[in-house]
């Protein structure tokens, strides 16, 4: 009687090759994703279209709305998603989120207001990806118990990815003469017809496979498995609570000083020299597509760390590094290459949490209720993303980056702040974060 391993097969291919399909699979599905999340990248475009086109004078808050409620909107639905990924699995409810996020950004080419953008782009788009961001993560958290944090870590790389791309590509189709609102039609044909089409790639392995030769580890290495947990267990576990506390102020403390960073070049860049024609076009053209592809880099890199150190102590370097970013920044204010290697670290580490997290959840809770766990533990990002959202838009508009032609240190003392809420995210990870011991009668 042949085994399990040997019968199976990936698109008739031995599973230890064909499921990196899969992970390639995945890794576009979340580039398609990421777009709708990038709303940063095309937001400029939008408010100079309704400025010029329509007549509007929507203020900065004005076009902000849209993107809380695709926050909003994104983690209310994954939570949910994680229940209709294990009853109608991956693929069809990639191919509905898929759908929707085309929908989303085809909808949002028709908008006269800023208004409209609110339930167009954000709760349509949100909605999308709630529902198929967790599943090619979860796809590949079955296909890779060996190596689950890469897996994971490369396949939301192409989310990270995706500010990078569009960052390219928005310039250059706005450069050609093509209208913004255009530019939205051919993202959500293409994304709509993308996600579709790979969605059906995702599917599980069967019950119990696991790859030749493997063997889990009987003690804790971060890929080790101690019991399965469901998910109305994990809410009476202090693991996930312990979990959910530090991935929340890990996140935090990143997209509060990443809130801040445009405001911050300016006033980095002209306490070098440059006039602020100049600030912004470095910005634009090399800040962005850089930290957009450090941001992918570290998905894939504290993916690996995950499977080879632990979530816990992945997550403690992480805490680690933005302390020392932020004192970096705190002590040369005025250097561009302090600001470049900060911002560079913080944008990884926040790339690394949605790798290390995914990671955590599976290793510590198990896979028998895999997708619904993570849904309810990345409720933590979507509650950071919305405080650290409104928090640095309140440092932006009450600090005074200028008087006069002289640029002062205005948003200096928040790195303190900031390394201070990352100390306290490193005490919670040395002393709360481990993995839970079920208790079996």
């Amino acid at each position: 009687m042949k085994r399990l391993t040997d019968e199976v097969k990936i698109f008739g291919m031995p599973p230890k090759s064909g499921r990196w399909v899969l992970v390639i699979a995945g890794m576009i599905i979340q580039l398609c994703l990421g777009a709708t999340y990038s709303y940063g990248v095309i937001r400029g475009p939008l408010q100079a279209h309704f400025k010029s086109s329509l007549g509007l004078y929507p203020t900065g808050m004005d076009m902000t709305w849209p993107f809380i409620a695709f926050l909003l909107a994104f983690t209310l639905t994954m939570p949910i998603a994680g229940f209709c990924i294990q009853w109608m699995g991956p693929g069809k409810v990639c191919m509905a989120g898929g759908m929707l996020c085309g929908l989303g950004f085809l909808a949002s080419s028709e908008a006269s207001t800023p208004e409209m953008l609110i339930p167009l782009y954000g709760f349509i788009g949100g909605l999308g990806v709630g529902l198929a961001y967790g599943c090619p993560i979860a796809t590949v958290a079955q296909w890779f118990p060996d190596w689950r944090g890469l897996a994971i870590g490369l396949t939301v790389m192409g989310f990270g990815f995706s500010a990078f791309l569009l960052n390219l590509l928005t310039p250059f189709m706005l450069a050609i003469g093509l209208s913004i609102m255009f530019i939205l039609k051919v993202f959500g044909l293409a994304i709509f017809i993308v996600i579709v089409v790979l969605s059906a790639l995702l599917k599980f392995p069967p019950a119990d496979w696991k790859p030749s030769g493997w063997t889990p580890a009987t003690s804790e290495t971060g890929a080790a498995l101690k019991a399965d947990f469901a998910f109305i267990e994990i809410l009476g576990s202090a693991a996930f609570y312990r979990l959910w506390i530090c991935y929340t102020i890990g996140v935090l403390a990143l997209l509060i000083a990443i809130g801040i960073g445009g405001p911050i070049s300016k006033e980095v860049f002209a306490n070098a020299g440059m006039n602020s024609k100049m600030a912004n076009y470095w910005t634009v053209y090399y800040m962005v597509p850089l930290f957009a592809l450090c941001n992918g880099l570290g998905r894939s890199l504290f993916g690996i760390m995950t499977d080879v150190l632990t979530p816990k102590k992945t997550a403690r370097i992480t805490y680690v590094i933005i302390i020392v970013a932020c004192l970096l920044m705190y002590l040369s204010y005025s250097s561009v290459a302090a600001y470049i290697i900060c911002f560079a670290l913080l944008w990884g580490c926040l790339g690394g949490w949605l790798a290390i997290a995914p990671t955590a959840t599976a290793s510590y809770f198990g896979m028998k209720d895999n997708a619904k766990n993570y849904g309810l533990v990345f409720t933590a990002y979507g509650v950071a993303a919305i405080i650290g959202g409104f928090a640095s838009a309140l440092i932006t508009s009450t600090t005074r980056v200028a008087v006069g032609a002289t640029f002062l240190d205005a948003y200096r003392p928040f790195f303190l702040v900031v390394a201070a809420l990352a100390a306290l995210g490193l005490v919670v990870a040395f002393t709360l974060l481990k993995p839970p011991v079920k208790k079996t009668a």
